[in-house]
């Protein structure tokens, strides 16, 4: 049965990716041998578990944004680094490695929203909306991995890796500037940011789903049966 297993092609076009994609080469090619995938991935899945746990305790003190931002840090390493560590060895495990690094990604996605569902930046409203875009956002690239064959790594030049630059220069804008006026109201500007981030989640969501279901549509064309 693993014999007839087919990896899907990785596609990967975002803004940073050529940068990201060098450092991680260089890393894994300094990376001791004693540390393998699976490490990478448990450190990617506790840093975004740390993160989630910092944003709640930012009730307490504002600074423990600087926490937040170190286990963005950590989880970019992990997360990116574990597959990149496993072609750079020859050591790849397609059905084991997508499936466990994305699980892993769910569940810590979770507990970072959590977090900032309880944190004073963020209303708890627009935290579940931005999670519920995010998994609609996954869902539709899972699906279109297994109809397609195409891991889209990417959405309109954005990947994790920017999603995460942006949320550290967010938490770092926080400890200076919570809210923002707009008109002649003031909002947690984490408020205003996740509204705008899940419209754009949206967007991308639906213009994929537009895009897919017309190739696959074409690849499939109906067959009507001559009478």
């Amino acid at each position: 049965m693993s014999g007839t297993f087919q990896e899907s092609k990785r596609e990967q076009k975002s803004l940073v990716a050529p940068l990201e994609r060098w450092i991680l080469t260089w890393l894994a090619r300094r990376m001791p041998v004693w540390v393998n995938s699976d490490h990478l991935t448990v450190l990617g899945f506790v840093a975004f578990a740390g993160a989630g746990i910092s944003y709640a305790l930012t009730s307490s003190s504002p600074a423990w944004l600087h926490a937040v931002n170190a286990c963005l840090l950590l989880n970019w390493f992990g997360d990116s680094l574990d597959g990149t560590l496993a072609r750079y060895r020859n050591q790849l495990r397609p059905r084991y490695g997508f499936y466990v690094d994305h699980v892993t990604d769910t569940a810590g996605s979770l507990m970072l929203v959590l977090g900032l569902a309880v944190s004073p930046y963020m209303s708890a409203g627009i935290a579940f909306a931005l999670l519920i875009a995010f998994f609609m956002l996954s869902i539709n690239t899972y699906l279109a991995t297994h109809a397609l064959g195409t891991f889209q790594l990417s959405f309109w030049k954005f990947s994790p890796t920017e999603l995460r630059l942006l949320l550290a220069i967010g938490n770092t804008v926080l400890l200076f500037r919570p809210t923002v006026m707009l008109g002649e109201c003031r909002y947690l500007l984490y408020d205003v940011g996740g509204a705008i981030a899940v419209v754009g989640m949206v967007a991308m969501f639906v213009a994929s789903a537009v895009s897919n279901t017309v190739r696959l549509y074409r690849m499939e064309p109906r067959q009507g049966r001559r009478v």
